[in-house]
């Protein structure tokens, strides 16, 4: 740490209940409510150190924290975290909540590959008619999946595909080995989509990852491929995709689209081979104990003048 840097000494929480998971709070260290909205209650403007922002995005967010002249660090409930870094300055750390929705986010990823793969989707509009279409879906097992993110909710799909029995393929920033084999560089997707029937989207958003999966790459995937993205939307080319998947050439499985919320006049909602969950990958029951926990030893950390976890901008502790 930074040794003329000053160990954090106060912090807000979005909630009195979240608040309360964490407490007792470290000596040494004050906590006050703020949603980010409203006014804070139990510390003044000038003396919040360190925010945990909502778990839902917010676009008035940077209003709200211009008001905060001493911050020092952001600390997100989400594994992503763009546009946050843009909200204050750079002398900020920010820190986003990396191994909370791993689970959740992979289990849902297996979701809608299964769902759209046998056809779940189309039972359950078919029992709005009492339509009973009995047919042969591709399903999971035998596919040729390509996995785009190989972090922590990338690795946490990969071992969850391992009792399906597919052909995985990996594909990272860069090429490279690790301790699980190949990973394939960004620069291969138009090559590695050639031969893809699955391809799963799990890559922060980044200059360098916006659109990655674009027209050039969605043209390349075989007739009757499926797009999973459980990213962020802008990952993905929406314009392309959709007029791949309104053509009856691409299935999609999306939790997450651009923009969003997608219109109600958007017609991927009545695409027949499109899925669409409202971004809900790491939305579950076991979100709560895990955010608690990881506050819990953010807020210890920080009490202690320790570098905090999961930092994406390092601020004072660079």
């Amino acid at each position: 740490m930074n040794e003329e840097f000053r160990p954090v000494r106060s912090i807000t929480l979005p909630t009195q209940e979240l608040l309360e998971a964490v407490s007792p709070l470290p000596e040494g260290i004050r906590a006050g409510v703020w949603d980010v909205a409203g006014e804070p209650k139990g510390l003044e403007y000038g003396d919040i150190d360190a925010v945990v922002l909502p778990y839902a995005t917010g676009s008035d967010w940077k209003e709200a924290l211009d008001r905060v002249p001493n911050l020092k660090m952001l600390q997100a409930q989400s594994t992503g975290y763009d546009g946050l870094p843009e909200l204050v300055g750079p002398d900020v750390a920010v820190a986003s909540a990396a191994g909370v929705h791993v689970a959740g986010t992979a289990e849902l990823a297996i979701t809608l590959m299964l769902a759209s793969l046998r056809g779940v989707d189309a039972a359950v509009r078919n029992a709005e008619s009492g339509t009973w279409d009995s047919r042969r879906y591709p399903g999971l097992a035998d596919r040729r999946v390509l996995l785009v993110g190989v972090g922590g909710i990338g690795e946490a799909i990969a071992q969850r595909l391992e009792p399906f029995e597919v052909e995985l393929t990996r594909v990272g920033s860069r090429a490279r080995t690790d301790e699980h084999g190949t990973v394939h560089g960004a620069d291969e997707l138009v090559e590695l989509a050639g031969t893809a029937e699955v391809v799963v989207v799990i890559t922060p958003l980044t200059e360098q990852t916006r659109h990655l999966i674009n027209k050039e790459v969605l043209a390349a995937l075989p007739d009757g491929a499926l797009v999973v993205n459980v990213a962020r939307g802008p990952v993905v080319d929406t314009d392309a995709l959709t007029a791949e998947v309104l053509a009856g050439r691409l299935s999609a499985a999306l939790d997450v689209v651009d923009p969003e919320p997608l219109p109600a006049d958007h017609p991927l909602w009545k695409a027949p081979n499109a899925i669409i969950t409202p971004h809900v990958g790491g939305n579950t029951g076991a979100f709560v104990p895990r955010i608690r926990k990881l506050l819990k030893e953010q807020i210890g950390r920080l009490a202690g003048g320790e570098e905090p976890l999961n930092l994406v901008r390092r601020g004072p502790w660079a």
